[in-house]
């Protein structure tokens, strides 16, 4: 008689239900129809199963860059003039700003200037009159990250906020974002949402001149710009480049309605933008400020009395255009404009044509498998496809668990699992079978048999689960569902073999007492 812990027979016929039951919802009713009974989480389709589309997207760095070294240049122009430093040829491109001092005396108290505005991630040159400044290579390394991240998060946001189900949206490479909407057949509506940097700021309008004047004499005041109007008239304003309250400074946006029944998005702001808000609305009563949009000019009203948290932004919007912008603006402005490099669709048939063809694959390795098992073992085999069918269940229970995605490449994993499956039988089976014709008993063959081979077994799916765990870190869409799948196929495969398998024959073995073994 061999022992075989009740504990153990207790605790797998634990494991062994609750994976039933995890993985019910994958049989039971829709995948559309959101979680399963209970609120069980199914298995997720990827988008080469069950349709969708494939969005590549650029982050423009470069704008950035630029964005910021202009920025720079208006901190600069302001603290200089307020300690009276006469500056000339203040200017900045791509890579790098500059300019001249007037007077040889002032330059260390530019530098010290210089250093408070641009932190350490800029390189400062002096020369006898001239700065200039540059981004070192680790200062852009830590913007591009840094951009890139926020940029997912903004993203992902957006398209939560659609309704979409389970996106996969991740960084390739150094500046590019992949996007993949399961389900999204016409992708048009996320890739307006997407195209629009929706950064919103509170300006001043200059009012020492009028735009058109300005204009027509080429002769823009130092630290203002023309900006056209956002509803596409030939409005012009000349407002003042300082951003004086920021999008990030809102708490809230929704859409609602003006005093006249027009659509308007509704705000409300942090604390911070509050207070300052208060402050600048307070101390220019008369004056008109401009709520600007993607550098274009929604509205310019006059302030007519002190506002504090709350405002509305109108700009003769329809209903859709006030939610869509709503939406933007609670997701919050892109830090960087984005460009479609790559888009494509994936029909929801073509997907059904991969489900079926996944389903044919493993139906046939399935009886093929069960075929070579019951002809080369017998019984045994036998009891080593009923724990091939409790690996398979709890492999879908361990996916539906985590919220996996399942990708063809996942499909396959699958499919290669089921073959490897019963690999740890074999090899046990095989050692016993040898124990056999060494002329040992039946129990201390059995025995023998699964503690000898158990050794093999966890060297060799150890091997294979850091194969798998190599391809998951350094992998990408669908090598990472390949490796998931094929980690967890690796870790039941070893829990069933060595556990599940050894309870069927223990328990087999205690009740019929066979006299001999025909495997």
């Amino acid at each position: 008689m061999i022992v075989f812990e009740k504990w153990k027979i207790a605790l797998i016929s634990m494991i062994v239900l609750a994976s039933a039951v995890l993985a019910s919802p994958n049989i039971i009713g829709n995948a559309d129809d959101g979680p399963g009974p209970f609120g069980l989480s199914r298995i997720n389709l990827g988008l080469d199963l069950q349709g969708g589309s494939y969005l590549l997207l650029k982050v423009e760095l470069e704008d950035v860059i630029e964005e910021r070294l202009s920025n720079s240049v208006e901190a600069i122009r302001s603290e200089m003039r307020g300690e009276r430093i006469g500056l000339r040829n203040l200017t900045s491109d791509a890579n790098s700003l500059s300019f001249d001092l007037r007077q040889q005396d002032d330059r260390p108290k530019a530098r010290e200037i210089l250093g408070q505005i641009l932190g350490q991630d800029l390189t400062i040159t002096a020369t006898d009159l001239g700065f200039s400044a540059a981004y070192s290579e680790t200062g852009l390394q830590e913007i591009g990250r840094m951009t890139i991240e926020q940029a997912i998060e903004i993203v992902r946001s957006r398209i939560d906020e659609t309704g979409t189900k389970e996106p996969i949206i991740q960084r390739q490479g150094q500046d590019r974002i992949l996007i993949q909407l399961p389900g999204v057949d016409n992708p048009e509506d996320v890739k307006r949402l997407l195209g629009k940097t929706a950064r919103l700021g509170f300006q001043m309008v200059d009012i020492t001149t009028t735009a058109l004047e300005a204009k027509a004499s080429g002769r823009i005041p130092p630290g203002s710009e023309i900006l056209e109007s956002a509803d596409g008239s030939d409005q012009l304003y000349l407002v003042r480049k300082r951003v004086l309250i920021s999008g990030d400074m809102l708490d809230d946006a929704r859409p609602a309605f003006g005093q006249n029944n027009e659509p308007v998005v509704s705000f409300q702001l942090n604390s911070t933008g509050g207070a300052r808000f208060g402050k600048i609305t307070g101390q220019n009563i008369g004056r008109p400020f401009a709520i600007v949009l993607d550098g274009k000019v929604v509205s310019a009203p006059v302030i007519r009395a002190q506002i504090f948290s709350e405002g509305q932004i109108s700009g003769n919007f329809s209903v859709e255009e006030s939610s869509e912008l709503a939406l933007l603006l609670r997701a919050g402005a892109l830090p960087a404009p984005l460009s479609v490099l790559e888009e494509r669709s994936v029909g929801p048939g073509l997907g059904s044509d991969s489900i079926e063809a996944g389903k044919i694959a493993s139906i046939i390795g399935l009886i093929a498998v069960v075929i070579f098992m019951v002809a080369s073992y017998g019984k045994f085999g036998v009891i080593a496809v009923m724990a091939l069918s409790i690996n398979i269940v709890l492999i879908i229970a361990a996916l539906s668990t985590l919220g996996a995605t399942l990708t063809l490449p996942g499909i396959a994993g699958i499919v290669l699992t089921i073959g490897m499956a019963v690999d740890a039988n074999v090899l046990i089976f095989e050692r016993i079978r040898e124990e056999l014709q060494r002329g040992r008993k039946i129990v201390s063959s059995v025995n023998a048999g699964f503690k000898q081979a158990t050794a093999t077994i966890v060297d060799a799916n150890l091997t294979t689960l850091a194969a798998a765990m190599f391809l998951y870190f350094l992998g990408s869409g669908p090598i990472k569902g390949f490796s998931v799948t094929l980690a967890i196929g690796v870790l039941t495969s070893m829990f069933t073999a060595v556990m599940i398998t050894r309870m069927f024959v223990v328990l087999w073995l205690n009740r019929t007492r066979p006299k001999t073994l025909d495997i």
